[in-house]
């Protein structure tokens, strides 16, 4: 079942640990299938390096295992929220990656110092508030807090990132790791300024329309 999306899940999972976005078992990646509305998403507590596509669960909207041997992540019910309240969104990512979660510690968004910043999120990097793991209640902040940005810190937790595939949520998770990096690095040295409101989302609009193959299908997307 959804064996070309477990591929693709099973595939972005793998690339956490390799860009330094989870230790040990920690982390998930899931996606939807919009046309049958299940969601693919990473076993619970099995280590990266020994998972395979048929590791992947297949549950439905309501969190009901419908197809694999393991059982999914126990962040599932986040991620199943946040589907059933942003139709938009195919690709959920969750990380605990360092230096963006040392903004999560401190309840502390990021905003807007780099151009890099403004191309992919074209807003600054929100902070929500603290919610307790294991439920809804995080996919809920989420929904509330995420505002236009692809990716949000939770208070003393870490990172959700969304996209309309797990690619592209993938690919928000590593954005905000990285500017959250240089971000913090920038801060240990003084106080970077802040680009003006405008020039953001200048900058934004034309990464959007100019950036990348537009004609070309995106293979990992």
């Amino acid at each position: 079942m959804l064996e070309e999306l477990k591929e693709r899940v099973w595939e972005a999972n793998l690339q956490l640990p390799k860009n330094g976005l989870v230790t040990m078992t920690s982390g998930n990646v899931s996606g939807r299938d919009p046309e049958r509305n299940l969601v693919v998403i990473k076993p619970s507590g099995v280590t990266y390096e020994k998972m395979r596509p048929s590791d992947m669960v297949v549950v439905d909207m309501q969190g009901n295992v419908v197809d694999g041997e393991l059982r999914p992540s126990v962040d599932t019910a986040t991620h199943l929220y946040i589907y059933r309240h942003r139709p938009d969104v195919h690709g959920i990512v969750h990380t605990h990656s360092p230096y963006a979660t040392s903004f999560a510690a401190l309840g502390r968004s990021i905003p807007v110092y780099l151009t890099a910043h403004a191309d992919e999120f074209g807003g600054p990097i929100p902070c929500g508030r603290y919610a307790p793991v294991g439920g809804e209640q995080i996919g809920r902040v989420v929904v509330e807090e995420i505002g236009q940005s692809p990716a949000i810190l939770l208070r003393q937790h870490g990172v959700f990132a969304v996209g309309d595939s797990p690619w592209a949520a993938l690919k928000a998770a590593v954005m905000c790791e990285d500017i959250a990096k240089t971000v913090h690095l920038a801060l240990l040295l003084g106080q970077p300024e802040e680009l003006p409101p405008e020039e953001v989302a200048r900058a934004h609009r034309v990464y959007k329309e100019n950036y990348g193959q537009k004609a070309a299908k995106d293979v990992s997307s």
